[in-house]
């Protein structure tokens, strides 16, 4: 695993020029079956997904929901704007399903971002990690795999762990149905988070504050690289025991 530091990132940058830059000072280039990781946090403001929050104004859900859960009411606005559904929350974050994803405050976040303005999510991962996946082949004549990833806390659980938001030229989630564990005994349920797991691993040189490493390029990954994109799959809101269990309570 390689950390590739870079300048700060600002909205309108090449992320692929900045990239490639990066990549000559520590002569590290991608090859061939190589997967690059990338902070959803530099992938979003290099697609100008910042906004001033004094340019943001309030509407009266917004105040409510910000008064309970002791949210700036201008970010509330933007996690309404940006999520699909609020279904809860605590002192300082409102639980959302944004994307497909349980994420805080839709995934809006005032780390890394200039005072008074906040970051958010980029408009579609998928996309933003196949478009930048197609650009790194052309530019290096390999075949590697992209994925854009977030951090997230586990239920009952401190501290964050990697997940993928998008991912282009790998399996995400391999399916270890019909394999067998050291016994013998035949898998039912088993899925390998391939894409979540290599988020966490990454996320070990990354770190969270100003680490300045928005990229990590994984060599020699367990991980099944393939053409184009396959769509992270996602559980329906009922057969994920987490969230059906906190609806029904």
């Amino acid at each position: 695993m390689f950390g590739i530091r870079t300048p700060l990132i600002k909205a309108g940058d090449d992320l692929l020029d900045v990239l490639v830059q990066s990549f000559g000072e520590i002569h590290v280039c991608p090859q061939d079956g190589d997967v690059l990781v990338l902070a959803e946090s530099a992938v979003a403001t290099a697609e100008g997904r910042l906004v001033q929050l004094c340019d943001v104004h309030p509407g009266k859900r917004a105040r409510e929901l910000a008064d309970q859960y002791a949210l700036d009411p201008r970010e509330m606005e933007l996690v309404l704007q940006e999520c699909d559904e609020v279904f809860g929350g605590v002192p300082g974050a409102a639980l959302t399903i944004t994307g497909g994803n349980l994420s805080p405050n839709a995934g809006i976040d005032g780390s890394n971002a200039p005072d008074g303005w906040v970051v958010l999510l980029p408009e579609n991962t998928q996309r933003s990690a196949a478009m930048i996946r197609e650009r790194i082949e052309e530019c290096y004549g390999c075949h590697v795999g992209v994925i854009i990833g977030d951090s997230r806390t586990q239920p009952m659980r401190l501290g964050c762990v990697g997940v993928a938001l998008g991912t282009s030229g790998i399996v995400p989630v391999e399916d270890a149905r019909g394999e067998r564990d050291l016994y013998g005994k035949m898998l039912h349920i088993t899925h390998k988070a391939v894409a979540d797991n290599l988020v966490s691993a990454a996320q070990l040189l990354m770190g969270e504050a100003d680490e300045g490493i928005p990229c990590v390029l994984v060599r020699n990954a367990p991980v099944t690289i393939v053409e184009g994109s396959e769509e992270m799959p996602m559980f329906s809101r009922d057969e994920c025991m987490y969230y059906s269990n906190i609806r029904r309570s």
